[in-house]
């Protein structure tokens, strides 16, 4: 029964979200010790919307009666620079101790990290049901004077993100749970 129990635990985890390199290997980057990074969410899909203004256009319709139709769709292009795009580097950088940084604009770096976004699912948590949120990015390593130079390319997809405890009622929150949780990935395979 306790080897039933372990094995349904390690499925669990494994089927949380899923890891495909599809160009070059994490063994490129050992020894890097900075990356300048940049956050990409140029044509991105939103849960099951074909675009993502698609998806404002019906958030934001939803919210018009309350006139905070705008002021939904500001806070969810703020996010990605008040909450992702920190809540990344902060994962990211907490995992090396200041052996490695990764930050965005690093002149110093000789290479750079895209963090394109290709897909979110904000969830959702009405209290007595929930949903985490999901994404999906390719991170691609390159070499900042020679781009073409493609040390790794991956795939992190349906990245889970979620508050503690299931206080996470704000979708921005739950989506940079999911950043972080990517970040932690990433530092732990480049590890």
């Amino acid at each position: 029964m306790k080897k039933l129990i372990l094995v349904a635990m390690m499925l669990a985890s494994v089927a949380g979200f899923s890891q495909k390199v599809t160009s070059g290997s994490f063994k490129n980057l050992k020894g890097i010790p900075e990356f300048s990074l940049v956050f990409d969410y140029e044509g991105l899909t939103v849960e099951k919307f074909k675009s993502e203004e698609e998806f404002l256009a019906d958030k934001m319709k939803k919210r018009e009666e309350k006139g905070t139709g705008e002021d939904f769709r500001s806070s969810w292009f703020a996010d990605r620079q008040n909450r992702y795009e920190p809540k990344f580097i902060e994962s990211f950088n907490k995992r090396f101790k200041g052996n490695v940084k990764a930050d965005k604009n690093l002149a110093s770096a000789k290479h750079t990290m895209t963090v394109k976004t290709t897909y979110i699912n904000p969830g959702f948590n009405v209290g007595v049901v929930r949903n985490d949120a999901k994404i999906n990015v390719t991170i691609t390593v390159t070499e900042t004077a020679n781009p073409s130079n493609v040390l790794l390319s991956v795939n992190y997809d349906r990245v889970h993100g979620e508050g503690a405890m299931g206080y996470d009622f704000n979708s921005g929150y739950r989506i940079s749970e999911a950043y972080a949780k990517v970040a932690k990935e990433l530092a732990s395979d480049i590890k």
